[in-house]
């Protein structure tokens, strides 16, 4: 059962989960903003964000958001051990992965959707990883990357949400993964921020 935003908050929320893992297209650095801006230096989850971008880097992407957030904000390295506190974006060019070990990987696998780094690869090791501790976030976009990894999240049990697709700057993204199944939550950005608040 899909729940609105006022259901979602009438009572605390009580479910364990580790990490979110966040994709967005078109119109995701505002959305991510939105959400990220606000949370306390000391904010438990790890955030693991796939922003569609050129495969040709370097973006801003660090320098951007670190001006926007107390978090810790980085790329993500290969090999590199998840940490709680931080928001990490997939680099450009390479997929991004959670390993069993909660470890990241990088890959330079075929893009899907025509994205590389692909929401649907990251949220789909994320459920293998995390299984029912995990959190997916899909925001605003012009393609369907994300919506068969937010199902995957949600077959393994873990949290799902979707941003309200009448607030979303390119709805494709948001729709497409409500046409393949009902997710948890279907929020607008003020409310997911407060529902990462309450993940804390």
């Amino acid at each position: 059962m899909t729940l609105t935003a006022a259901e979602a908050f009438s009572q605390p929320l009580d479910r364990p989960v580790d990490a979110v893992v966040i994709g967005a297209s078109a119109g995701g650095l505002a959305a991510l903003s939105a959400l990220v801006t606000g949370l306390p230096r000391t904010y438990r989850l790890p955030l693991l964000m796939v922003q569609h971008v050129p495969a040709t880097g370097p973006t801003q992407l660090v320098e951007i958001f670190q001006r926007k957030t107390d978090l810790a904000v980085k790329e993500a390295g290969d090999k590199e051990p998840v940490c709680g506190g931080t928001l990490y974006f997939a680099a450009p060019g390479y997929h991004l992965l959670v390993e069993a070990d909660m470890s990241l990987s990088l890959s330079q696998d075929d893009a899907m959707h025509f994205s590389r780094p692909s929401i649907d690869v990251l949220f789909e090791s994320a459920a293998d990883a995390w299984g029912e501790r995990v959190a997916g976030i899909l925001l605003t976009g012009a393609n369907e990357d994300g919506a068969a990894g937010l199902e995957a999240i949600k077959q393994a049990g873990g949290l799902t949400i979707v941003q309200d697709p009448g607030e979303a700057e390119v709805p494709t993204m948001p729709l497409a993964a409500l046409q393949r199944f009902a997710p948890d939550y279907i929020l607008p950005l003020r409310d997911i921020h407060r529902l990462l608040r309450e993940l804390e």
